[in-house]
């Protein structure tokens, strides 16, 4: 059989993931005081049995005044752990990798879930006081957001570490730190967010200290065999903001820090950047970093197709590609794009009767 891209295996430290297909992070909004709920369990769940080599959790947030919206997932106190245990347990027992990605929204926060409106909330009214690098709102009608102190800063810092160590606690394999998408650490990085005049803004290398000094403690602070990546807006497609020669360097410097990939996202750090959505059309920064940082990347964004996403690979554009809404619509995407093109899908036996006519159907390996 020959073999395909996107379909083989690929090793990031000592984890071995089936293939390279990667259910990207996306909130859902469905939590209770950040707990993980049955949901969590069938979502993450039904997409690890469709097949995708490594699992990726929503957004989950390392304080509560860093929840996007009161449905968010949380990760900020013990007693989260226990419940995400069902959830990383069942994951890897089909055999996928489990990821949670690890944030903070920063001046994005307090939001209604997005079904309510989206729309801020203000403290009286079910929302919270947000804050940010420089107190600039996201929106023109928002208020503008507290200015985090510098001891504030370094608070910020000890919970993302402390979220990570609980991750590990909760069986994840991979962590994920959120430095894209206008949230907390991405308002630290891009000069439009950024105007502090303390060692945290200002030069690039104030700006990048508080994400870099995060991966540096938490790389130190978890077991070695966890592996450690970073979601970047590559670019923040607004005049004056970060762009991928920007994205590139700090990719270098976390690839020095531990970290082991970039995740390539891009943009929506200001309400007005002219994104030019198209298929794939943020997968050129996963390459440029790749090629030029010389640390694994994924592609994200409007990949959709079975033969899109492995070409990515095949051409070496990144080593992996995340799939989001494409993998809401299909759970089973990994599997139905394994049979189009011709490679083994890893097919869960208790499905096999639905697949007695592809001459590929065959039981599940052992899990990882």
């Amino acid at each position: 059989m020959t073999a395909v891209p996107l379909f083989t295996p690929i090793k990031l430290r000592d984890l071995t993931l089936r293939n390279r297909v990667g259910v990207s992070p996306m909130c859902q909004y469905s939590s209770k005081d950040g707990f993980a709920t049955d949901w969590h369990l069938v979502h993450l769940g039904s997409r690890a049995a469709g097949g995708a080599g490594l699992i990726i959790m929503e957004m989950t947030d390392v304080a509560p005044d860093g929840r996007i919206t009161e449905g968010c997932n949380g990760i900020w106190d013990d007693a989260h752990v226990e419940p995400l245990k069902r959830i990383t347990a069942f994951v890897k027992e089909q055999g996928a990798a489990i990821g949670i990605q690890i944030a903070h929204a920063g001046r994005k926060a307090s939001m209604s879930r997005p079904w309510e409106g989206g729309k801020r909330l203000l403290p009286g009214e079910g929302g919270w006081t947000v804050s940010a690098p420089s107190p600039i709102p996201f929106l023109p009608e928002h208020a503008p957001p507290h200015e985090l102190s510098k001891d504030e800063v370094l608070r910020v810092k000890d919970a993302f570490v402390a979220g990570a160590k609980r991750a590990v606690k909760a069986g994840f394999q991979v962590i994920e730190l959120h430095g894209a998408h206008g949230y907390l650490l991405h308002e630290f990085l891009s000069p439009l967010s950024n105007k502090r005049n303390d060692e945290y803004g200002g030069s690039e290398e104030n700006r990048f200290r508080l994400l870099l000094s995060i991966a540096r403690e938490i790389r130190a602070d978890v077991p070695k065999d966890i592996v450690l990546g970073t979601r970047l807006s590559c670019t923040d497609w607004a005049e004056g903001g970060l762009t991928i020669a920007d994205t590139t360097r700090l990719s270098a410097q976390l690839k020095k820090e531990g970290v082991d990939f970039i995740d390539c996202s891009s943009g929506f750090v200001t309400a007005d950047a002219k994104v030019p959505f198209g298929p794939g059309f943020q997968v050129p920064f996963a390459k440029e970093i790749r090629d030029k940082a010389g640390i694994a990347t994924a592609a994200v964004g409007m990949i959709t197709e079975a033969r899109q996403a492995n070409d990515i690979v095949a051409k070496g554009e990144a080593d992996m590609v995340f799939i989001a809404r494409a993998m809401l619509r299909d759970a089973y995407w990994p599997i139905h794009a394994a049979i189009e093109l011709g490679a083994e899908p890893d097919i869960p036996p208790q499905y096999l009767r639905g697949y007695e006519a592809n001459k590929f159907a065959q039981p599940r390996k052992k899990a990882v």
